[in-house]
Formats: structure tokens, C-alpha cells, sequence
């Protein structure tokens, strides 16, 4: 399908591609819940992309006026697009947790946030309060049946995949216990030596205290747990995301200390009592997946630096290869700090780096991948944890410096050669979902490559500062033209992370 390009020339956008105060804007809470059909459509739809994108996010960043600290602590909204014969439907509702039903019944703010939010009524007010939020706001994935809205420290809870009403936490037939948290993060290995070949889900959960506890799962494709073991790893832990092979677990250990007392005195949030220690180098912890082994994580080091998201890894000659994005350092969170006046000229950019575990030497060597500003990476699916040559991610419009993601950035790990779609300067982008184009298997998942590794889609959602709406922006992987923009009747708060799947549900 032929698709239609933003811009001529790169010449047409601003040397400083982004608008601070046009950025905020996408920062407004979505408080209606919507269900139509997308009738507003530049382009068209590819009749071959049918199924379901899910997409979740803090959509409510305020109550009843009173603003939430900080978008991390934003109650939890789906997005669900749903594909079929070049027509697409968009319906979005709150995740109804306990914290929300409690808070919009009150109108006002009854819980802290991890990231800043406090309760009105000052340090007082605040002291000794623990109690943690369940806002379900991070992730959203359709797995065994189930449609599971996913935040890293807490239980999921399940959804109605059609209508997207929230049924309640979900505890996989009484194997996760009540208060156990899931983290937002999981990976779908297409092919799993432990289950005969077939796709199995693998999850992970952080128990804290004075040292802290690693906790693996695996589901079968009915969405039960059939292995969990647990792994004691000293110090804190500050991790996000994990990543897989088909024999091991992945985490980087960030240098961060913790000061509770701050916290617990009512002070500061949780996440403003996290320092950053450049002095401390980041560990790399490599967990087997094969429970029976009974293996005590293997922890490498190197350099100092920070990790939200991972890309991918594989095994490749007695290495472990992982591509993930670093930051220099975590930007502390300060108390009573406007999140809407980030300067992005101040923060050092995240960018994506390849590194190189040996196994039996114990050593860790890095490389520099991408050096632009850019985030939220994705792969093919069906190359979860087996070696891949495509990264997609959200970017930066400049090649240098940081800024707001305005692109979205494709790069050959192999070739080094990169491809950019573009929609600033009015356009903000979230995480680019790659839908491959050829059939899913009777799983109803991505477990091979069919073709070329980039055939296929990505899509985002693409806040528009002069409609003051959002678009559901689809793009075509290989050479990243845009083939539709479907402009919704609303914006979109700036969300985290979504999931496709071939199953339609509108």
C-alpha cells in the first residue's frame, strides 16, 4: 500500500523540533469513557491487520482537581483498538481498583503515590501511612483468555477484553498470593523448552527488604503458573524490566540507595527518598529459568548507569547479548517538583546500548548502539529472546541532545542503519507496537518469522498539539511510511505500554 509522507523535507521543522508548553498539554487527565467506531481517517487501513491493540496508561492525573504529583501515579486507563476488514473501533475505560472506586467516591486524593503524590493535610497527614495504591496503570496483555492490566507492585487485575470492565485481581487459581505483586513487564517466549515447544508467559515480582527477593513465573497458554521459584539477591532493588532467553532471566540492578525514614516520617514519597550512586557500578543478575537447576543468581558488573526498558537478549557463543536503554544516571525526584517543566536540555537522554555477557569469564562488555534521545523499544515478537536484527522505538526528532519522543526510529543492529518517521513538530509519540503481517499460530500468538523480519506494522498513538487530540497512527515497518492516521475524537493521556493481539474484540 502506498503510504503518504508528514513532511518533504526535514528542512519544514524547527531546529528545536518541540513546543514545552504544547508537550504539557498532553498531561491532562481523559476523564470520559468512549466507545466508536473511527470514522476520521487519513490513508487507509490495511484489511490484512486484524485484532485487538491494547494500550494502557495514567489517564486520570488529577481528582476532582486536586493534581496527581507525578504521571506514575495516575489511576490506570485502557485503550483497546480494535482491526477487522479496514475498519477500526476505539473504546477506553478506568480500571475500577479499589483506590479509584474509593477516590472518586470521596473526590479527593486518599492514598499516597510512589512518585510524589501526598495526601492534603501536610507531613501529618502523610506519617506512617504505607498503604500502597493498586493503579494498574502500566501494561495490558491478553494472555490464557484473560485480559490482565499489569503494575509492577501489586496483583493484576482482569478485564473483560470485549467491554474492558474490570472484573477483579486476578491470583491464576490461588497461586499468586493475595498482596503478592506481578510485575508490569512480562515476555512471551514463542517456543519454550520446558513446555514441549509450546508459548508460555514468563513474569517476574520484587519482594523487598533488607535484601531483596526474586520471584520467576511461568504460565502454560491456559494462563496457569507452572513454575515459580524464588531467588534471595543482596542489597536494594530498583528494576523495571527484565529480559529473557530460552535458559535465562535478565535483570540489571540499578546503583540506587533507599532512606526510608523521610518516607515513613510522612516527608517525601517513596520514590523521592531513591538515590542515585554513580560511585556504584550496575549489576547484572543472570537467574536460569530451569527451576530444577536450584542456581543461585550469577551477578556481573559494569559501569554505572540506569535501566528502565530492555529490547531483547539472546545466547550467541557462550554469551548472553542484551540491548537495552541506558541513562547516565536517575534524575532524583524532588519534592514539589512540576513533572509538566522537565528541562530536557538538563537530563542526559536515554539511548540504546548492546552488551555482552560472558558467562564464563564473568566479563561484561558494552557498545553504543543508537546515540539518539529515545525510548519504549520493540521487537518482533515471535523473536522474544533469540537473536533479532530490528529495534522500533520512540525518538527524539533531533539525531542529538534530549527532548520529547516526536518519531519513531527503527535500527538495524546488524548494518547500523536507521530509519526515521517523523511527526513533529506537532506530534508526541508513545511506545510503536510491530504488528507482523503474517498469521498467528493457532495459539493466536507470533511465534515465527514469517517472511522478512520487518513485514508488518507498527502502531502508536500520536498526541496532535494543533487538533489537541490524539491519532492512532499506523506505519509501515520496512520503510517506516506512514499508511493511516486515524484521528480520534479526544486526546490520549501519554500512556506506558500496550500489547496486539490477532483475537478481535469490539
Amino acid at each position: 500500500m502506498q503510504g503518504f509522507q508528514l513532511f518533504e523535507h526535514a528542512a519544514t521543522v524547527p531546529t528545536r523540533s518541540y513546543n514545552t508548553e504544547e508537550w504539557q498539554r498532553g498531561y491532562r487527565s481523559l476523564k470520559e469513557e468512549h466507545s466508536y467506531w473511527i470514522e476520521e481517517i487519513e490513508g487507509e487501513i490495511p484489511t490484512e491487520l486484524n485484532g485487538t491493540l491494547f494500550r494502557n496508561g495514567p489517564g486520570l492525573l488529577d481528582i476532582n482537581g486536586e493534581r496527581i504529583q507525578h504521571p506514575f501515579d495516575g489511576d490506570g486507563m485502557i485503550s483497546a483498538i480494535a482491526f477487522h476488514n479496514g475498519r477500526a473501533h476505539y473504546r477506553n475505560r478506568f480500571v475500577k481498583t479499589e483506590g479509584y472506586l474509593a477516590e472518586q467516591k470521596t473526590g479527593k486524593i486518599l492514598y499516597r503515590g510512589v512518585f510524589g503524590t501526598q495526601k492534603a493535610g501536610g507531613w501529618l497527614a502523610n506519617a506512617f501511612d504505607t498503604r500502597i495504591k493498586n493503579i494498574a496503570n502500566t501494561q495490558v496483555l491478553y494472555w490464557g483468555g484473560k485480559l490482565l492490566a499489569l503494575w509492577e507492585a501489586a496483583e493484576p487485575h482482569r478485564l473483560d477484553p470485549k467491554t474492558l470492565e474490570t472484573i477483579g485481581l486476578e491470583y491464576f487459581d490461588g497461586e499468586l498470593s493475595k498482596g503478592a505483586p506481578f510485575a508490569a513487564h512480562p515476555w512471551i517466549d514463542p517456543s519454550s523448552q520446558f513446555d514441549q515447544g509450546n508459548p508460555c508467559l514468563v513474569n517476574f515480582s520484587i519482594k523487598a527488604g533488607l535484601s531483596f527477593t526474586i520471584s520467576i513465573y511461568e504460565l502454560d497458554l491456559d494462563g496457569k503458573i507452572v513454575r515459580h521459584h524464588e531467588h534471595p539477591v543482596p542489597g536494594f532493588a530498583f528494576i523495571h524490566d527484565f529480559a529473557i532467553t530460552p535458559n535465562y532471566c535478565i535483570f540489571f540492578q540499578n546503583p540506587v540507595a533507599f532512606n526510608p525514614l523521610p518516607f515513613l516520617a510522612g516527608l517525601r514519597s517513596a520514590g523521592e527518598c531513591i538515590k542515585f550512586r554513580p560511585d556504584q557500578p550496575t549489576k547484572v543478575l543472570i537467574i536460569p529459568r530451569d527451576p530444577a537447576l536450584k542456581a543461585k543468581p550469577k551477578i556481573l558488573e559494569t559501569p554505572s548507569g540506569f535501566v528502565f526498558h530492555h529490547a531483547n537478549a539472546f545466547e550467541q557463543d557462550g554469551e548472553i547479548v542484551l540491548d537495552s536503554i541506558c541513562y547516565e544516571s536517575l534524575p532524583s525526584v524532588e519534592p514539589g517538583s512540576d513533572y509538566r517543566e522537565t528541562d530536557f536540555d538538563a537530563l542526559a537522554p536515554g539511548q540504546l546500548w548492546r552488551f555482552r555477557m560472558n558467562l564464563e569469564s564473568g566479563t561484561v562488555d558494552r557498545q553504543l548502539l543508537e546515540p539518539r534521545c529515545c525510548e519504549f523499544p520493540f521487537i518482533h515478537p515471535a523473536l522474544a529472546g533469540r537473536q533479532h536484527r530490528y529495534v522500533y522505538l520512540a525518538a527524539a526528532h533531533a539525531e542529538s541532545g534530549n527532548a520529547p519522543h516526536q518519531a519513531i526510529l527503527k535500527v538495524d543492529v546488524e548494518t547500523g542503519e536507521r530509519q526515521t518517521c517523523s511527526f513533529a513538530p506537532d506530534g508526541y509519540v508513545s511506545e510503536p507496537v510491530f504488528v507482523p503481517r503474517g498469521k498467528a499460530s493457532e495459539s493466536g500468538l507470533y511465534t515465527e518469522v514469517q517472511g522478512a523480519e520487518d513485514d508488518g506494522w507498527l502502531i502508536a498513538v500520536v498526541f496532535d498539539v494543533k487538533r489537541d487530540r490524539s491519532d492512532v497512527v499506523i506505519v509501515d515497518a520496512k520503510d517506516l511510511s506512514v499508511v493511516a492516521k486515524l484521528h480520534l475524537k479526544h486526546h490520549i493521556p501519554y500512556g506506558l505500554h500496550g500489547s496486539f493481539t490477532p483475537h478481535y474484540f469490539e
